[in-house]
């Protein structure tokens, strides 16, 4: 049997009516959700009413219901079956109400014509904390902020900026102000993890039966901020080079954390490249400029020497600045490049499926007539 020495609410793991409605609707018997709260190589770390279980995928499941490009991640509500103390299967991922996603970092495959992947950096969360941190320039760059928004927005979460490190900077509220003219009704929290000036702001996100993911580069301070949550020094922090600002990765996997408080957070590593994945929402990232465009003369206007731009005057006139603009229509082709493999992508999967049954009609058909 599981183990049965820790007795957690499935309430205070999220477990809300979204996700016992859809485990109740498959009927199974002799089963458990449990929500995964860590990975080590080829099993799963998974917490249910009953305690910890180490879980591993079913054969079935894995070749038959989870395609390559779908598996379970940190935060993922699963259905999994007992077979001795400690240890289970998992049977099936439960619907996410919630998905952080970006495109596969790394590789030349996606410039030349090769798979373009998913992956799923946290599944289920409500609150994302943007982290950046006022020690550099380096860690602050605006761009990166409107990026991690067209992430956030499009996972269905609800994102917050988090500038840490306020004990090193001269100025915050400078700072402050210019996240806030790309950053259109986020909230932003200011803290220092070193020192715990600020550390309370994050309390209200951080509410039972909530999750949070920290998303950031290496060396913002996201274990930081985390350990201050704690009130424990539970997760590896590392020094950052002065050289050039940039971090160690001392977080090399990701791993939910339960708060004091009631709330959970999921840790994760640095992020240095953000590719974009699937339909982003731009749209609420760059706001203001879609409200400019809805002026413009032409219905199709690119926002580059049409006359009668009014996305171009705001430029001149100094009401918007010109580098976000460039990032807007940056992200833009990111995105419809993106569809564009994707679709070709499902044409193809679609087409050697149909080939497949095809040939099995045909063996059918052969032994038949044999």
């Amino acid at each position: 049997m599981i183990q049965k020495n820790i007795f957690p609410k499935l309430e205070e793991l999220g477990f809300d009516t979204f996700l016992k409605d859809a485990y109740s609707s498959l009927g199974t018997s002799g089963t458990l959700p449990a929500r995964i709260i860590g990975q080590e190589r080829n099993r799963y770390i998974v917490l249910h009413q009953y305690g910890e279980s180490f879980a591993t995928i079913s054969g079935h499941a894995l070749y038959h219901e989870m395609p390559d490009d779908i598996r379970p991640t940190v935060g993922d509500w699963v259905v999994i079956r007992e077979i001795n103390d400690g240890e289970a299967i998992l049977e099936m991922i439960l619907p996410r109400r919630s998905k952080l996603s970006r495109q596969v970092a790394g590789g030349r495959d996606r410039f030349v014509g090769g798979n373009t992947a998913e992956q799923v950096v946290a599944a289920n969360v409500d609150t994302v904390f943007i982290v950046c941190s006022l020690d550099s320039e380096r860690n602050m760059r605006l761009r990166r902020i409107e990026r991690y928004l067209a992430l956030v927005w499009s996972a269905g979460a609800s994102p917050v900026i988090v500038l840490n490190k306020v004990d090193l900077c001269p100025d915050v509220p400078a700072h402050v102000h210019e996240v806030e003219q790309i950053a259109l009704g986020v909230p932003i929290v200011t803290l220092s993890a070193i020192t715990k000036v600020g550390i309370e702001s994050l309390n209200v996100y951080l509410t039972k039966g909530k999750t949070a993911v920290f998303l950031g580069l290496s060396g913002v301070g996201k274990s930081s901020i985390i350990n201050a949550s704690l009130g424990e020094e539970r997760l590896k922090t590392g020094e950052v080079r002065q050289s050039d600002f940039r971090g160690r990765h001392t977080t090399t996997r990701r791993e939910l954390l339960m708060l004091p408080q009631g709330g959970m957070v999921i840790d994760t590593p640095g992020m240095r490249e953000i590719q974009l994945w699937g339909n982003d929402d731009i749209l609420e990232t760059f706001g203001d400029i879609e409200q400019l465009a809805v002026n413009c003369r032409f219905r199709d206007c690119k926002h580059i020497s049409e006359p009668g731009c009014v996305v171009n005057k705001a430029i001149t006139e100094g009401t918007l600045d010109r580098h976000r603009l460039h990032n807007y229509r940056k992200m833009q082709k990111e995105v419809r490049y993106l569809t564009v493999r994707q679709n070709g992508k499902a044409r193809l999967e679609e087409k050697l499926k149909w080939k497949k049954i095809s040939q099995l009609q045909k063996q059918i058909q052969k032994n038949q007539e044999e």
